[in-house]
């Protein structure tokens, strides 16, 4: 391969992705762009550019991804419904292909050979920068420092930086590894990676302790079009505007707190804690629209489809042709999901109180406890003695089977 003359790196600022860009420069002895998404970080972002050129970046990237961030990667999840191991929103996960395909795109703009992560050797990040760049622009070479230099551990990183002079926002006392995204913010390390350890004071941001929440319960209600959310208490918002919105109110009443220990990719178990306040908020009263608008088949076979799904947007896959596909299918689904729901906040819980569709396919009368004319109940039987011909052909055979 040629020499890398020049690097695109994705950049975040904190420990890891400050002492890589000196690593590189020091290691590969090239150019190094930074290319940091904002995604709703807010003031994560401060002085991040001039950070960038101060560390040795020869230009520095911010390039506002909110909108198209949530409106083309997160509303596509959640109109699949899309939840991992039966917890995980996968804030995390559907953020890595948008911030793969913008540090392409500027690494083609720019002309270079490379492009560069800070996700570990041990973590799902570096399978989904690098299978996004793979399918995007398999030409470019990827530089994973991880996997290269002899850092082993973020103790070392500390070392590094401080060496070179680099000021980052992590300490001995708080060695969190976090990700914050208009959709999540997540923890990992430190007290975490043991799991009986209760999650320390310095994790859950982004919402109140659900005990001290306020004692009166807010409703509200969210318009859907098509199984995307389009207005909040009756307002037009923009996907990310939207987002933000419900992130706001979710956190005031201690909604979408998660701590749990799932099954990475690479083959190991983790442990994080996540806050998903917003998306908890949408995935509920999304879930619930369904019920009423949604086809009884149709959802149940769009069911056994999300653990797919979830594990293609977990694993990776997000521009792979069985996402795509499967994509198409859970998009006619959602044709019919439109309506309004309204909710009740209160307390870390988000609670259905009604919900309503022009394509809603309950009918009052057929549900009716009282007197009706368009159900006859002796027909129940006929239904059910067919549904159990085959439990009552095999009868006589279980004595037999079981001796």
């Amino acid at each position: 391969m040629s020499k890398i003359e020049k690097v695109v790196l994705a950049y975040s600022g904190g420990l890891d992705t400050s002492a890589i860009l000196k690593w590189i420069k020091k290691t590969y002895e090239c150019e190094v762009i930074t290319m940091t998404a904002d995604l709703g970080q807010g003031e994560e972002l401060d002085g991040l550019e001039d950070k960038a050129l101060s560390t040795g970046a020869t230009k520095a990237y911010v390039v506002d991804l909110q909108e198209e961030f949530v409106a083309d990667y997160v509303f596509p999840m959640f109109r699949a419904n899309a939840v991992y191991e039966g917890g995980y929103l996968l804030g995390t996960s559907i953020a890595r292909p948008l911030i793969a395909k913008r540090m392409v795109e500027i690494a083609l703009a720019e002309g270079a050979q490379a492009v560069a992560h800070g996700a570990t050797g041990k973590g799902n990040d570096q399978v989904r920068f690098e299978l996004s760049t793979l399918a995007l622009a398999p030409q470019l070479k990827t530089i994973a420092p991880w996997r290269e230099w002899d850092l082993n551990s973020r103790t070392d990183l500390l070392a590094f930086c401080e060496e070179n002079g680099i000021s980052v926002p992590v300490t001995r006392e708080k060695p969190y590894s976090c990700d914050r995204n208009l959709l999540h913010l997540s923890f990992e390390g430190g007290e975490l990676e043991d799991p009986w350890s209760e999650p320390g004071p310095g994790t859950y941001q982004m919402s109140v302790n659900p005990e001290d929440a306020p004692d009166t319960p807010e409703v509200i209600t969210l318009d859907f079009e098509q199984g995307n959310p389009v207005a909040l208490d009756g307002q037009a918002l923009t996907p990310a505007k939207m987002l933000a919105a419900l992130n706001e109110l979710g956190g005031r009443h201690g909604i979408g707190r998660l701590d749990m220990v799932e099954n990475r990719f690479v083959g190991m178990k983790s442990r994080g804690v996540y806050e998903t306040p917003g998306g908890a908020i949408l995935q509920r009263a999304h879930r619930d629209l369904e019920g009423v608008c949604m086809d009884r088949e149709l959802l149940h076979l769009r069911d056994t489809l999300i653990p797919r799904y979830a594990e293609m947007v977990y694993n990776g896959y997000w521009f792979a042709p069985e996402r795509e596909a499967l994509q198409a299918f859970m998009d006619k689904a959602q044709e019919t999901v439109t309506g309004t729901v309204r909710l009740k906040l209160y307390k870390g819980g988000v609670y259905p109180l009604g919900r309503k569709s022009p394509y809603s396919l309950y009918n009052p009368e057929l549900a009716t406890f009282e007197k009706d004319e368009v159900y006859n109940q002796a027909d129940a039987a006929g239904f059910i003695k067919l549904h159990g011909l085959r439990l009552q052909a095999r009868q006589p055979f279980l004595n037999k089977i079981k001796g």
